[in-house]
């Protein structure tokens, strides 16, 4: 047998020898983008021994994606140029648009692995269309040349690099500065225009091979559990034996499982935060919608049940200059009211209080009270009260109001008990019920629901939240402590708004609330990597004459929540209801950013003016937004070369991601930055949540727990969801106005993060069936619990047969008799699976039946 091996094997040397000396030394490539899906589909390939004849390289098959822009109008790639420079490195640089001007540049060595785009604006008025770069060997520099419509004439424009950093100033060019390279090939039937290249046959042979392993990466990717009843259909119930190993073990991060919250899906305003009244200080805007909804105003949600004349929007003299606009009502007779619908309506329970507050002050002489009523939509009424009477300057009256029955869909109306002017902001009517009692606080069940996880760090505010949609949406965290009225709101990155009342040291306070740690993510000193505003801002930055005092508020934030009361941020947050420090030991600084030159200056000054000050505090990088990439490997090439303790790493994944790629972190360096998990879900078509994405969760955790002395911390994203407000699917949690729905997902994170440990075993697991692809789709994890004195194993079941186990602790400690058994359970497509709790009988050795479709917790006792 050995023989015929051994012969094979020389038989496929010698053919693999003849097929190399049959490759030609050099072929050309051809390089092209289509103008297919809007030009969306990026830079491809086809390759030629003669000119003539040209075979694509996966037809439509993307080698480089542009960057540029927000998701659907942008991120196009338009007639791209392909050049090589004297230092043999390759460069491509394309059209964004018909628009900007401005072009794309890329680097690369192999054609496949490109450095950071940038996007230099050489055109004050005009666009960039069909760019072309040549060498001037005179000059030894790069003469780049494009067309532009200026006013209807088509002209020619020109600017030098050395560098493809910086360049000269942009003048106007002739024809003879046109080197019209561009040729038309029929590729595939279709006539391609493009830049051909010749190039030695390896350079040919790394493309062919690069695209036949993403394309197996793809088929990977496609694998679905939903497969797997037809994929076994012959398959019988498996044995296994599971061995722990207890001289192999390894203390792992006490911070593995977290929550990451960011304000999207109506999750603050409408959600979390438990204020009833929406456009409370009639703040909204159609900016807040980029004016995709002109009735998003300062009148969205709010009416008047007298004349239309008589409800107007003033911006003189406001309570504070952070809330400009408040309502002024002209009251004609007793019983006009303004009313105000909630977020979909505002939910009352019996024998529950709210508290009511109001800023008014009586225009033009008037004076008297103000009836404060909850009504439904006939106008009965559920509770009501007055306040003192209206002063001639802004005063803050305030009442509490008791609901007499309850009801979903209530109204507030306030009603001037006189006539003639009076100026209303600040409407606020807030449940006394909130979590922990807090006032401005949470709305409790949703608030436990996320308590529930135990997770033991709490991520904030976002997100691309954080970073906003260009310079000027920058998440400042200053604008979100104090008085609610003098806080400053802003416009949501997923076009609604932030009143900002639920603000920084809410988030500090829900922390210590639920035993987490805090983690605020501030932005790089750059806006979101999706941006449209500001020039498809994303590629700007804070100026660099400004980046001081932005490192200073980042600074002045650690003193605010771990400062002294004497300091001068620490006496505010003592004087908000918190003389003691928050104790703050993490903060993020970026988020998914495009890890450019402009990027990296702007981390680099944060990141060192930090390690400076409070070298305590560990700063988390960022390493773009997926799992490999040029963000990806750049950003771990920067976070290596700074030594940043932690980088956030995101990514969405199939279910056949996680099947194959559950050695994901053993690969990973031991020496470099730990990983914080920040962003993840698995994703199926429909964005659904079941068992099936709750298993390659689960999968996931394990391999995780495996890895966590290099993972320190995940956190699931996004969290929450309000019905009929939903921006982005799947989230972990569900809500309206008065339930919660739990998903699948949810219980994994519960399972885990209720269940976590400080010290992790190996654990061999033998099934009686080899097949690797029945392999991958089991697994186990055994931790230890220092608190509670538990060893903890989860076992995951992810496929359509029961597993019978028999399970070998070895030489633990454990205690003989019951322990507990949690198992999650369902068919691959359930999405309503909940936990089920009961005992079971565990020794050194004892048996158990593994559920298909399950994941399994046992927590067994140990002798201390």
């Amino acid at each position: 047998m050995k023989r015929i091996a051994l012969l094979f094997s020389l038989v496929l040397l010698i053919l693999a020898q003849n097929l190399l000396a049959n490759q030609p030394d050099s072929a050309y490539v051809f390089s092209y983008a289509t103008t297919k899906n809007g030009g969306h589909n990026g830079l491809h390939y086809a390759w030629s021994i003669d000119r003539k004849n040209w075979n694509g390289i996966g037809p439509e098959f993307r080698f480089l994606f542009c960057d540029f822009g927000a998701w659907g109008s942008q991120k196009r790639m338009l007639t791209p140029f392909l050049f090589q420079d004297q230092q043999e490195t390759w460069h491509a640089i394309w059209s964004l648009n018909e628009q900007v001007g401005q072009f794309a540049h890329a680097a690369t060595n192999d054609l496949f692995t490109w450095e950071p785009q940038s996007y230099p604006e050489v055109m004050n008025d005009g666009n960039v269309m069909l760019p072309e770069v040549s060498y001037q060997s005179n000059e030894q520099n790069y003469l780049i040349t494009w067309l532009s419509n200026i006013d209807g004439d088509q002209k020619i424009f020109k600017t030098t690099t050395t560098d493809f950093k910086s360049y000269s100033p942009t003048v106007e060019g002739t024809e003879n500065d046109r080197i019209n390279a561009r040729e038309e090939v029929l590729i595939d039937g279709n006539k391609q225009l493009g830049v051909i290249s010749k190039v030695s046959w390896p350079v040919i042979d790394g493309l062919i091979k690069f695209y036949e392993l993403s394309k197996f990466r793809e088929i990977q990717r496609a694998e679905r559990l939903t497969d797997d009843a037809e994929r076994f259909a012959d398959l019988k119930d498996l044995k296994a034996e599971i061995t722990v190993d207890p001289e192999n073990s390894k203390a792992i991060s006490d911070l593995l499982i977290g929550v990451f919250f960011e304000d999207i899906n109506y999750a603050a305003d409408g959600g979390l935060y438990a204020e009833l009244i929406q456009n409370r200080g009639f703040e909204y805007n159609p900016a807040d919608t980029k004016f995709r909804d002109l009735n998003w105003n300062s009148k969205k949600a709010w009416s008047f049940t007298g004349s239309e004349s008589g409800f107007t929007i003033d911006t003189l003299a406001p309570v504070h200059p952070n809330q400009k606009h408040f309502a002024v009502l002209t009251i004609s007779q007793v019983g006009e009211a303004l009313q105000n619908e909630g977020f979909d309506g505002i939910l009352l329970k019996a024998g529950d209080k709210y508290n009511f507050s109001v800023f008014a002050k009586g225009l033009t002489g008037a004076k008297g009270k103000l009836l404060v009523r909850l009504v439904d939509e006939n106008g009965k009424v559920y509770a009501q009260a007055s306040t003192k009477p209206v002063a001639a300057d802004w005063k803050k009256l305030e009442l509490v109001l008791m609901a007499n029955e309850s009801i979903g869909n209530a109204r507030l109306q306030v009603v001037p008990q006189f006539t003639g002017k009076v100026a209303l902001d600040m409407i606020s009517l807030f449940p006394q019920q909130t979590f922990k009692g807090r006032e401005n606080g949470l709305r409790p069940d949703l608030a436990k629901a996320i308590a529930d996880l135990h997770p033991r760090f709490v991520r904030f505010p976002g997100g691309c939240v954080t970073h906003g949609d260009g310079l000027d949406n920058i998440y400042r965290w200053k604008n979100t402590i104090g008085p609610l009225e003098s806080r400053k709101p802003d416009r949501n990155i997923w076009n609604y708004h932030q009143s900002m009342g639920l603000g920084y040291f809410e988030y500090f306070q829900f922390c210590e609330d639920i035993g987490a740690e805090p983690l605020p993510v501030i932005a790089a000193g750059v806006p979101c990597q999706n941006s449209s505003t500001g020039g498809h801002g994303q590629q700007c930055g804070i100026p660099m004459c400004d980046m001081d005092q932005y490192v200073q508020d980042i600074l002045d934030l650690i003193e605010w929540a771990n400062g002294d009361k004497s300091t001068k941020w620490g006496k505010l947050r003592a004087e908000a209801g918190h003389p003691e420090p928050f104790n703050l030991k993490y903060v993020g600084i970026g988020n998914e950013d495009l890890i450019t030159d402009i990027f990296e200056e702007r981390f680099t000054m944060i990141f060192n003016a930090i390690k400076e000050k409070y070298p305590e505090i560990t700063v988390i990088g960022t390493v773009g937004p997926f799992s490999e990439g040029t963000d990806y490997r750049v950003g771990w090439e920067i976070a290596s070369k700074l030594k940043v303790p932690m980088v956030d790493e995101h990514y969405y994944q199939p279910p056949g991601w996680y099947l194959s790629n559950q050695d994901f972190y053993d690969r990973y360096d031991r020496t470099k930055s730990k990983v914080y998990l920040g962003e993840y879900a698995t994703h199926i078509p429909g964005r659904r949540l079941n068992m099936e994405t709750a298993l390659c969760d689960a999968l996931h955790l394990i391999n995780v727990e495996r890895n966590a002395d290099v993972v320190s911390m995940t956190s699931y994203a996004p969290l929450l969801a309000k019905h009929g407000h939903t921006q982005w699917n799947p989230d972990l949690i569900y809500f309206n106005n008065s339930e919660v729905f739990l998903t699948t997902d949810y219980y994994v994170q519960k399972l885990f993060g209720q269940n976590a440990g400080d010290e992790f075993y190996a654990s061999l697991i033998k099934l009686s069936d080899g097949n690797e692809n029945l392999k991958k789709r089991v697994a186990s994890s055994v931790v230890f619990d220092r608190e509670s004195g538990d060893y903890i194993l989860k076992l995951a079941n992810l496929l359509p047969v029961q597993i019978n186990s028999t399970i070998n602790l070895a030489d633990l400690p454990v205690i003989e008799g019951d322990a507990e058994l949690i198992t999650l359970q369902g068919e691959v497509t359930d999405e309503k699976a909940k936990p089920v709790t009961s005992k079971i009988s565990v020794s050194s050795e004892f048996e158990i039946e593994v559920p298909a479709y399950s994941l399994t917790v046992i927590r067994l006792k140990s002798v201390r």
